[in-house]
C-alpha cells in the first residue's frame, strides 16, 4: 500500500474488508476455535452472530496488526490524517499498552525520564519494564479540591536543568480531573534541550476533533502521544491509538509495540477504531459542541444546587492549569459532607445511575458522543435529592488527594528486589516494593521505590473507610505490603 494514497475520511478500510469477508462462503480451519461462533452458541447467543461472524485471525485478505501492508496499514493512514500525527498505530491492549510502548521508545535501563507524580500507574509499569528512572515534578495542589494540578513551566525548566542527561519528558494531557500544562512550551523546553516529549492523552481524544478544546499533543509538536479512543472517541473498550511525531521513527516504534502487544489482534476491536476515526473525522466537530454545551448547562445547575462544586475554566490560570477540559463534568462533593466515594455508591445503589468515579473529595461523571441531556438531567436531580437526604457536617473529612512522594530507588530495582510482607501498620519508614492504589482513577497512592510515610497509611486507611476499591498489592485485602528487605 502506497502511503501517498488518497486520504478520503469517508473510508473504513478495516470495515470494509471485514464485509466482504462476511458475505463470503469462507471454511475455517483456522483459529478462533469457536468457527464463526457455531462452536460456541451460548456466546453466539449472548453477543449476536455478526459479531462473532468477524472474530476472525489474521488472514491475508484482512492484514496484519504485527506488520500491516494493506487495510490495516490503510486504517492507520487515515487515523494519522484525522488526528494530524505523522504516524498512528492501532492498538488493541488498552491505552495501558500505547503508553508502554510510547515510554519503551524512548527509554532503555539507567535514563531519566520527567514526569509528574499523578499519573496512571501503566506509566510507572513501563519504567518497571525498561529500568528508567523517574525524575518526578511534584504537581500543585489546589487545596480547596484536593487535587493534582499540572505541571509549571518552571519546574520543568528546573528539573531539565537539572537532569540535562534525561531523555524525555512526559506530560499528562489532560488530568483525570481535566486540568491541562501548557504542553507547547513544555514541549519546546524538552526539544531545545535535546529530549522527546510524550503525551498521556487516555483521557484526550474530544481535543483533535473539537472546536473550543484545549491543544492537543500532536498540534503542540509532541514526539508521542497515547489516545484512549474508547474513551471519549466511542470505540470498544481495550482499543487505543499510539501516535507519533516526524521526529519518532516509525519502524522502531512498531517493534517495541510488537514485543508486548498480542499477535493475535482482535477485529473486533481494530474494525472499531477504524469506524469510530471515521466518525470523529466527519462528525467530531459537530457532536463534541453537543457535549460541551451539555456539560456547560450540568455545571451551572448543579451549582445551583449548593453545597457541590462543579469545576470548570474558573480554575485556570496559565500556569498550573493552563487550560481546562470543558467535557469534563468534576464535581467536589466535599462541603455537603460526603467523600466522593460516598456520592458515587449512592448514585449506583439507589439511582441507579453509574459515573465514572469517585475519590475523597470529588466525583467525575465522564461525558462524551453517547449522553444526552435527559440522563443528565436526571444526575442533577439525583444530586439534588442526596444533598437533602444526605447533607451532614464537613469535619473530620479528608481533604488531600495527592502527597508527594519520598522516592528511594527506581520502580525497576524495587519491583525485583528482595522482599518480605508485612502487616502494613508496621510499615512505617520502610521502602515499598509494589503499587497501591485506588482505581479509577488509577494513579498510584504508593509506588514502587517509594518510602511508606504515616500520611500515606492515613490515606490508605481512609479510602478503604470510605469505600474505594483499592487495588496494587499482592495482598487483596491491603492488610499486609511488600517491603523491601
Amino acid at each position: 500500500m502506497d502511503e501517498k494514497m488518497t486520504i478520503d475520511q469517508h473510508r473504513a478500510p478495516i470495515y470494509e474488508a471485514l464485509e466482504k469477508f462476511r458475505h463470503m462462503r469462507v471454511v475455517p480451519f483456522d483459529v478462533p476455535g469457536h468457527k464463526h461462533g457455531r462452536g460456541n452458541p451460548e456466546l453466539t447467543e449472548f453477543l449476536g452472530a455478526q459479531c462473532v461472524g468477524i472474530d476472525v485471525n489474521s488472514m491475508k485478505p484482512l492484514d496484519n496488526l504485527c506488520h500491516p501492508v494493506s487495510v490495516i496499514k490503510e486504517a492507520e493512514i487515515l487515523a494519522a490524517d484525522a488526528f494530524g500525527a505523522a504516524h498512528a498505530f492501532l492498538m488493541v491492549g488498552g491505552t495501558t499498552s500505547s503508553v508502554q510502548s510510547m515510554v519503551l521508545s524512548v527509554c532503555k535501563r539507567g535514563d531519566k525520564i520527567i514526569l509528574p507524580r499523578n499519573v496512571h500507574r501503566s506509566v510507572i509499569n513501563a519504567l518497571v519494564l525498561c529500568g528508567a528512572i523517574p525524575v518526578y515534578v511534584n504537581p500543585d495542589v489546589d487545596q480547596r479540591l484536593g487535587i493534582s494540578l499540572g505541571m509549571k513551566r518552571e519546574q520543568v525548566a528546573k528539573a531539565i536543568e537539572e537532569n540535562r542527561d534525561a531523555v524525555a519528558v512526559l506530560v499528562n494531557n489532560p488530568t483525570y480531573y481535566g486540568v491541562c500544562s501548557d504542553i507547547r512550551s513544555i514541549v519546546k523546553m524538552a526539544h531545545d534541550a535535546g529530549m522527546y516529549c510524550l503525551a498521556d492523552e487516555a483521557h484526550g481524544t474530544h481535543f483533535y476533533f473539537g472546536a473550543g478544546m484545549p491543544i492537543t499533543a500532536m498540534e503542540a509538536g509532541a514526539d508521542m502521544a497515547a489516545v484512549s479512543m474508547h474513551k471519549s472517541g466511542g470505540s470498544l473498550t481495550q482499543s487505543s491509538i499510539l501516535l507519533t511525531g516526524p521526529n519518532m521513527n516509525a519502524g522502531h516504534v512498531r517493534q517495541i509495540i510488537n514485543l508486548t502487544q498480542t499477535t493475535s489482534a482482535s477485529y473486533l476491536l481494530m474494525s472499531s477504531l477504524d469506524i469510530s476515526r471515521r466518525n470523529l473525522a466527519l462528525r467530531g466537530r459537530e457532536v463534541f459542541a453537543k457535549v460541551i454545551n451539555m456539560a456547560d448547562y450540568a455545571r451551572e445547575e448543579i451549582n445551583e444546587i449548593g453545597g457541590y462544586y462543579a469545576f470548570g475554566r474558573e480554575l485556570v490560570n496559565g500556569d498550573s492549569v493552563f487550560d481546562f477540559d470543558p467535557t469534563k463534568l468534576s464535581i467536589h462533593t466535599r462541603d455537603i459532607g460526603l467523600a466522593g466515594i460516598e456520592v458515587y455508591d449512592i448514585l449506583r445503589d439507589e439511582y441507579d445511575i453509574q459515573i465514572e468515579f469517585g475519590d475523597i473529595g470529588n466525583i467525575l461523571a465522564y461525558l462524551s458522543i453517547g449522553d444526552r441531556s435527559q440522563e443528565l438531567e436526571r444526575l442533577v436531580s439525583a444530586l439534588a435529592e442526596i444533598r437533602r437526604r444526605y447533607q451532614t457536617d464537613s469535619n473530620g473529612l479528608m481533604s488531600q488527594e495527592y502527597i508527594d512522594p519520598e522516592v528511594v530507588t527506581s520502580p525497576q530495582e524495587a519491583f525485583y528486589a528482595e522482599k518480605h510482607s508485612i502487616p502494613i501498620k508496621d510499615s512505617v519508614g520502610c521502602v515499598c516494593s509494589e503499587f497501591v492504589m485506588c482505581y479509577p482513577p488509577g494513579i498510584p497512592i504508593l509506588a514502587p521505590g517509594e518510602r511508606i510515610t504515616p500520611q500515606i497509611l492515613d490515606y490508605i486507611e481512609y479510602a478503604k473507610l470510605k469505600g474505594c476499591s483499592m487495588t496494587g498489592p499482592e495482598d487483596p485485602n491491603i492488610l499486609n505490603l511488600n517491603v523491601l528487605v
